[in-house]
């Protein structure tokens, strides 16, 4: 079956103008390059209503002037007068939040600052950077409440620009598996699909265009968005069905960061993207477990992409991504912070012996990965006082009940570990124990790459390849079945669990890609520091939004490599997550119920801040019972079963091709055309501010700076060997070699105290945990000589080491003879007469040899030079160019017209 030529929609709204008058306000949208425009006119005359009006019209730049300039004069005052405006700028944006009500009338929030984070593709991600809240209703409307202020407060707590993002042309809801798998549908669907809505989008050349080529139209395709991770859908609930789609702009919530990896300069773009979901989401101790609907307590799915940037197209280019889910254990627990405790006793809040709750979590993840479930449960398995162990033997046992209906090939798989065990053993070395779980999990799910196995995977066949899971698909490979990470908090283990799985994954992402010869990675890498800083910058974010403070245990800690001096900030991060979780979390988590719509202020109903508890609004089972019940049996949703181990989300049926909108554009219109939208050719450029010089660089920031150092990412270097910090004065090459012992992710020696496994959970107060915080990376041991304390290990570098020889012995006469000769070669090469400034050598040599240049230049020296002579073929190009700056164009071919053609229809049409 064909597949038609497809790419993303791209949105037209991009830029916004605010204009006001006393009766509306006039929202001006346009694109880039302000050639099409669209205008929503809202109505300010209502106090409580939202009166929102799309005329659905594709407006040109001089239609739009003249409408402004229609409004300003029939809003003056007086007829004719030039002196007071009947219209008013009020505020530029670049997209819309939404709209909220209070108790008075509706906001309208926009975005005023934005600021790019990452490229996938050529399609820009951006941050949301600032936000202006606008009150519609005029103010002889407005009917004044005394507590609509308090609610504006609340609403404005949660912090729009902390790690909220957005893209105006790739979907962030979804995986890049999801979105260049919905672009790869076969054509007669596509045909099918297509919108006949031509009053939509008319354009006079739109067939014409369309037969010249062929038939050869591009079709854009726009998928509704995952509502799981979309965290402004309520705010744009009342005018969803109203407006047109380019009004619409969904954003995300958790982190985004995006580094270059410089392969021999080749530019591997490594991308990771956090989205938090916005079901049952809040703050640590106040959100725990799972709702009535299966959604759990911070969950988040945690995306790398990896993709070589030489190459910008989907349909081109090399793209490569892994998934993986963090999330609260599946059942109804929670914790009671009423007595002050730093850890809060678990407590099982309902009974359920049909594992409901977790079959309704898990039927979630079937529909949208697919099959094997693997559940890593990295909570504490023996303890003196009971404590996580609860939530594992009744994990366990839900696990064990689901599984009973499943088919053997598609059962849960549930692999528990202790963590905090491993950590505090002398004898056992955590990484490496992940590392082992890392490569099984990756082999049972495989990952996504768009392209089929590169011809060096035959040349050079690793016996890992074969036994990677995953399905295997004619245009590359499809991830099937996901991960999902837990402990108690999900934070600093299940970061750290996070980073190695994706750390193996990325081995294999790169070998499919053909830039590692093997599917293996090594710490001390150049690369694996750019991975291993990207997952610690998504750590410290993600537990910031649900913990209060940034990540107490790192990488660096489970490696026994972290600096002493990291002690004492982890004291600090403890004591700032319990200040948190214990005074700001509850200010926090009524934001948070505001801001996502689950309390909704109205007349006659307790105020947000009166209620004792906010259960009844995550549990709508609490408040009426369900109509229809769930079997017991066969738990998951009709469908989904036949499918595996594809996900149900992923495959072309009716049910999910009504999620998707789907338009025939000719292949140069603007919606479609990601070249125009990424390289912006009407617009003036500045290296200062392109955003990928700014980016983090393997090269710039990891690669040591040092005299003859391999420049592959791959690399292993010595600890300190890094762009950031190389080797200084004395104490820093103390400090090197005090590291270099511990470099290489060994177990430490027995004189070592073990490093606190207290992790997020245990917050530094079990007694069996206290006393046994050592983070220090100096078990080398110093012997004392008397008066002076000297290192066992040479402090200076031995020269070999640098420069691959031995500077110390002489060289042999047959070098120097060799020597002598270079060195007189370039100097009879440059030699130059100026006046009295002969060069003069005592050397015999100068007078035998008589070089000719060989650059290219006749004369080449360090004084003058003259360029070479140009062919007739160049002089006439130069000559042309410079007559039709002077205005002597030469006959345009048809070709040119063509293209010229093309040009003036997408840019004024």
């Amino acid at each position: 079956m064909p597949v038609a030529a497809t790419a993303p929609l791209i949105s037209s709204v991009q830029k916004l103008v605010l204009y006001e008058t006393r009766a509306r306000y006039f929202l001006v949208g346009s694109n880039p390059a302000e050639t099409k425009y669209r205008v929503l006119k809202i109505d300010r005359t209502e106090p409580k209503d939202l009166v929102v009006i799309d005329d659905k019209h594709v407006y040109t730049q001089q239609e739009v002037r003249e409408l402004l300039g229609r409004l300003d004069l029939g809003n003056r005052t007086k007829m004719g007068q030039k002196g007071s405006s009947g219209l008013s700028r009020a505020v530029s944006a670049f997209g819309i939040v939404g709209f909220v009500r209070f108790l008075e009338g509706y906001y309208i929030v926009l975005i005023t600052k934005r600021r790019k984070m990452a490229d996938i593709g050529g399609h820009a991600i951006y941050k949301i950077e600032d936000t202006n809240m606008i009150y519609i209703p005029n103010d002889s409307v407005r009917i004044s409440h005394p507590d609509e202020a308090r609610y504006l407060r609340i609403f404005q707590n949660v912090d729009l620009s902390s790690n909220f993002y957005f893209s105006y042309s790739y979907d962030l809801s979804h995986s890049l598996q999801y979105n260049l798998t919905v672009l790869r549908m076969p054509l007669e669907i596509l045909k099918t699909e297509t919108t006949q809505t031509r009053q939509e989008g008319f354009d006079i050349f739109e067939d014409e265009g369309l037969s010249t080529q062929g038939g050869s139209g591009v079709f854009g395709i726009c998928s509704k968005p995952y509502e799981k991770y979309v965290w402004n859908a309520k705010l744009l609930e009342a005018v969803r069905s109203a407006v047109h789609r380019d009004w619409l702009l969904y954003i995300i919530h958790g982190f985004c960061g995006q580094s270059k990896l410089l392969i021999y300069g080749r530019p591997i773009y490594v991308t990771l993207i956090a989205r938090r979901s916005s079901k049952f989401a809040g703050t640590r101790f106040l959100k725990r477990g799972a709702n009535c609907e299966g959604d759990v307590a911070n969950e988040v799915e945690t995306e790398q992409i990896i993709y070589d940037a030489s190459v910008m197209s989907f349909s081109a280019g090399s793209y490569s991504s892994y998934v993986q889910v963090r999330g609260s254990v599946p059942l109804y627990w929670s914790q009671d912070i009423s007595t002050m405790m730093p850890k809060p006793p678990i407590t099982l809040d309902q009974a359920d012996p049909y594992a409901h709750v977790a079959a309704l979590h898990f039927d979630q993840m079937l529909q949208r990965f697919g099959s094997p479930i693997i559940i890593l449960n990295l909570v504490k398995e023996r303890e003196k006082r009971k404590h996580e162990r609860i939530l594992s033997e009744e994990l366990v046992a839900a696990v064990t009940y689901l599984n009973q209906f499943l088919p053997p090939e598609h059962a849960i798989i549930y692999i528990p570990w202790d963590m905090a065990k491993y950590t505090k053993s002398k004898l056992c070395n955590v990484l490496d124990r992940l590392n082992v779980i890392a490569e099984s999990v990756v082999k049972k799910t495989g990952f996504f790459v768009n392209r089929p196995d590169s011809f060096c995977n035959i040349l050079r066949p690793d016996e890992k390849w074969n036994e990677l899971g995953g399905c295997v698909v004619p245009t590359g490979r499809l991830q099937t079945g996901v991960l999902r990470t837990n402990c108690v908090d999900c934070l600093d283990r299940t970061n750290t669990a996070q980073f190695m799985v994706g750390k193996c994954a990325l081995a294999y992402q790169l070998y499919s890609l053909g830039l590692i010869d093997k599917p293996n990675l090594q710490f001390d890498t150049d690369a694996v520091r750019l991975f291993e800083e990207l997952y610690e910058d998504h750590g410290d974010t993600l537990s910031l939004q649900y913990g209060g403070s940034q990540l107490v245990h790192r990488v660096k800690t489970y490696r026994k490599i972290a600096p002493w001096t990291q002690h004492s900030k982890d004291i600090m991060q403890t004591l700032s997550r319990y200040y948190s979780n214990a005074f700001s979390d509850a200010d926090r988590q009524d934001s948070i119920n505001l801001f996502l719509g689950v309390f909704k202020p109205a007349e006659g109903k307790p105020h947000l801040w009166e209620l004792p508890t906010d259960f009844y609004l995550h549990h709508k089972n609490a408040l009426s019972l369900s109509q229809t019940r769930r079997s017991y049996t066969y738990w998951w949703t009709p469908g989904v079963l036949k499918h595996l181990p594809l996900p149900f989300d992923e495959v072309t049926c009716a049910e999910n091709r009504r999620k998707l909108t789907v338009k025939k554009f000719h292949k140069y219109d603007e919606e479609i055309d990601i070249h125009n939208e990424f390289f912006r050719p009407y617009e003036l450029s500045s290296f200062d501010e392109n955003f990928c010089l700014a980016m983090t660089n393997s090269t710039r920031d990891f690669m040591p700076k040092n005299v003859g150092i391999d420049p592959s990412p791959f690399t292993v270097r010595k600890p300190d060997e890094t762009g950031k910090s190389v080797l200084g004065n004395k104490n820093n090459r103390e400090e090197t070699v005090l590291q270099r012992k511990t470099a290489a992710s060994a177990p430490p020696p027995p004189s070592e105290e073990a490093v606190s496994s207290s992790s997020e959970d245990d917050s530094g107060t079990d007694k069996e945990d206290e006393g046994a915080v050592s983070q220090r990376s100096t078990p080398v041991k110093v012997t004392d000589t008397g008066d002076n304390t000297k290192i066992t290990e040479n402090v200076v570098q031995a020269t070999k080491d640098v420069y691959g020889i031995n500077l110390s012995d002489t060289p042999s006469e047959e070098d120097l003879a060799i020597y002598e000769r270079f060195v007189q070669l370039g100097q009879g090469q440059h030699k130059y007469d100026k006046g009295s400034q002969q060069f003069c050598s005592k050397h015999p040599l100068d007078e035998v040899i008589n070089l000719k240049p060989i650059s290219s230049f006749s004369q080449d020296s360090i004084y003058e030079v003259q360029p070479p002579r140009t062919d007739k073929k160049s002089m006439e190009i130069f000559h042309a160019h410079i007559e039709v700056g002077r205005g002597n164009f030469q006959p345009l071919g048809r070709d040119d017209l063509l293209i010229y053609r093309e040009y003036v229809r997408n840019r004024y049409m």
